[in-house]
């Protein structure tokens, strides 16, 4: 996260307070101060110029504003549009075209800034109080600082995700996802894990990137008697901790942080990476994509050492990125082959997630042939 200083003048005087931006992102140069008396066209103009406001107005405003903002940059304002949209020639061009898109539209949303002073407090009429959001996504903090309400809207939804939770039926449970770790929505992967037959005598399973916990806890309700699982994120740990202690399973499953393998050997040894080859733009963005593939080639190249005799690895792996054009299947078997590793077989299942079937999403002819697999490898 950036934590330099951002800069702007207000009725005549210098101005500086901390900037905090999880995402990464440098403080902006252009600063104007703003409240309820700016049309939302104007504010448009600015932020797409990249100008912030500084938000001194009504909170619920700025909500809507903001609102407004997204629907411009969504083009749902009914006004032509200044140039005809380029149609992509394939589908990894449309991939990299709609990336670019939702980097262009996140820019822009994030121009619209809030204060707030120390102890998470925001100096504004009608602002919630985030005390116990900002807590949870934070830590503790005592400064004053500033951020785009993009963000704050995000910490306060990750906020109800956790105290809500997913319901996964596959552990007849609910899991909590802490903010800035993947919520394991697409509960066909986990579904995958929970169905394929262990392999005989799995006496202890490695869990390599255990996220919220979910497969870990899939494991140990399957009877797995010991699990150890491995994240690199401090977060994904202690939201993981979280998770297996409300299951009451922390005594069965251990948790390490560490660079994808634990020490030693399992029977069982389970990964699900992120499954996009491409630079991620925010930390929780590191769940789904993994510039070069770093976390899919180290397992693989690392499998084999770390199993027992007779074992198996289960690689469990969309096929979304073969359809964009990203990683050819070719390439995929081959990092198999170079690992000394052979498939056993591949558990299939198609995605029910929504954008699966949104004919309007940019990505939808790849989306809607995908497919999830739990690919059970061994040692050749």
């Amino acid at each position: 996260m950036d934590n330099s200083l951002l800069h702007w003048t207000e009725q005549g005087t210098d101005r500086s307070a901390r900037w905090h931006s999880e995402a990464g992102m440098p403080p902006p140069k252009r600063v104007v101060v703003a409240d309820d008396t700016l049309n939302a066209d104007t504010a448009f103009r600015l932020a797409c110029e990249g100008t912030a406001l500084l938000w001194r107005g009504d909170f619920q405003n700025a909500r809507q504003l903001l609102q407004a903002l997204a629907r411009r940059a969504d083009g749902k304002q009914g006004k032509p549009k200044r140039k005809a949209a380029k149609v992509p020639a394939t589908p990894t061009e449309a991939f990299h075209l709609h990336r670019q898109a939702q980097s262009q539209r996140a820019r822009t949303l994030a121009m619209l800034l809030i204060p707030f002073e120390p102890g998470y407090t925001i100096p504004l009429r009608r602002a919630p109080d985030v005390k116990l959001a900002c807590n949870e996504a934070y830590g503790r903090s005592e400064d004053a600082f500033v951020i785009s309400l993009r963000e704050l809207l995000g910490v306060i939804g990750a906020h109800e995700w956790r105290k809500t939770g997913v319901e996964i039926p596959a552990i007849d449970a609910r899991i909590h996802p802490h903010y800035g770790v993947f919520s394991p929505v697409r509960g066909e992967y986990v579904q995958l894990v929970a169905e394929t037959p262990l392999p005989k005598k799995t006496t202890v399973a490695f869990d390599i990137g255990a996220g919220t916990g979910v497969l870990s806890a899939v494991l140990a309700r399957r009877g797995v008697p010991r699990v150890v699982a491995t994240d690199m994120d401090r977060r994904a740990l202690s939201c993981a901790r979280d998770n297996l202690h409300r299951l009451e399973l922390d005594e069965q499953v251990e948790l390490l942080e560490a660079d994808l393998f634990p020490p030693g050997r399992a029977p069982l040894v389970v990964c699900n990476p992120p499954w996009l080859p491409a630079r991620p733009s925010s930390s929780i963005e590191h769940a789904l994509y993994d510039l070069d593939s770093r976390m899919l080639k180290g397992f693989l190249a690392g499998l084999k050492d770390h199993l027992t005799e007779g074992g198996e690895g289960w690689l469990i792996l969309s096929d979304l990125a073969e359809h964009l054009g990203l990683r050819p299947r070719e390439q995929l078997l081959e990092w198999i082959s170079a690992a000394g590793l052979v498939v056993l077989g591949r558990q299939d299942v198609k995605p029910v997630h929504p954008k699966a079937g949104d004919a309007e999403d940019p990505l939808h002819a790849a989306r809607s042939a995908e497919v999830t697999s739990l690919w059970r490898l061994a040692a050749a």
